[in-house]
């Protein structure tokens, strides 16, 4: 019998879990609906943007004579200061989303390692609890960027990154981060973000498309670039904090999906396992019904 109670006891909890899981399954996939509808909104905005500024400052580096460019196209003369911006998620059930990301990061810090002085800004708390259980020190942390990260929120540290680079307090600017391509596909990388002298716009673009691209500036190139190029390293900043989002909650809603199939499979088993254990159980309390009965005759 105290087998039988000890299985219903862990079968009741199991099935507790169960609605749990299933629970923050149905929350992950609202809130990736929401996230993945922001990250296509912004892709082609994101996308565009890059290829009129790479078009741009090929345009201008062609030109040669005029001398025009912007500070942020240009890379340092020496690579000195880098700072590393790792993007990971404020909680956890969500699978190997951050191992993933926390992956990359520490094989760029092992690149930079006796080259650069890196610094590293970490967004999520799984992320800086990570680098404090590994002692590794972290110059700025972030935990408010949620699965609604705002352009303001962005906007606020991209113009600070913007600023350092063009002051050379700061000689590169790389990001880890989950990039979102398709709901079956999400990659862990580590892109550079500045300088953006060359930009990767995701796709390989036709051989029509490659010739080169003639410019009538108004009011001035100088103008416009002081305008265009910082918006583009703005929309790719923000544009993989959309990603981020968006992949977590997709690695959040697999994990919990799994979780739950997992919950029921072993709801079966233990139903199983009890009905053997009360069949038993009755198969020897009628053992002894029987017994007792032949004593009496």
């Amino acid at each position: 019998m105290a087998k039988a109670r000890a299985i219903i006891k862990r079968l009741k909890a199991v099935r507790n879990i169960r609605k749990i899981t299933r629970t923050m399954e149905l929350v992950a996939t609202a809130r990736f609906k929401k996230a993945m509808d922001r990250a296509t909104e912004a892709a082609a905005y994101t996308k565009k943007i890059s290829e009129i500024v790479a078009d741009l400052s090929s345009a201008l580096a062609d030109a040669g004579a005029k001398g025009l460019s912007h500070p942020l196209l240009e890379k340092h003369a020496e690579e000195k200061n880098a700072v590393l911006l790792v993007l990971t998620s404020n909680r956890g059930l969500c699978g190997g989303y951050n191992a993933s990301v926390l992956r990359n990061a520490q094989q760029r810090i092992r690149e930079a390692a006796g080259k650069v002085k890196l610094q590293i800004e970490v967004s999520g708390k799984r992320g800086i609890n990570f680098f404090k259980f590994q002692k590794q020190p972290v110059d700025a942390t972030y935990t408010t960027f949620e699965d609604k990260p705002t352009f303001e929120q962005v906007d606020e540290l991209a113009n600070r990154f913007i600023k350092a680079y063009i002051n050379g307090e700061i000689d590169r600017l790389d990001i880890a981060y989950m990039r979102f391509e398709t709901m079956s596909r999400q990659k862990a990388e580590v892109v550079t973000l500045l300088p953006i002298g060359k930009l990767d716009t995701g796709t390989a673009a036709p051989a029509a498309s490659q010739a080169a691209v003639e410019y009538e500036f108004l009011p001035s190139p100088q103008e416009i670039l002081e305008e265009i190029v910082p918006a583009s390293f703005k929309a790719r900043l923000f544009k993989a904090f959309l990603d981020a989002a968006v992949s977590e909650q997709i690695a959040r809603m697999v994990a919990m999906k799994s979780a739950t199939e997992n919950a029921g499979e072993m709801i079966s088993t233990l139903k199983m396992q009890y009905n053997r254990a009360r069949q038993s159980q009755i198969t020897s309390e009628l053992s002894e019904i029987i017994g007792g009965a032949a004593a009496l005759e």
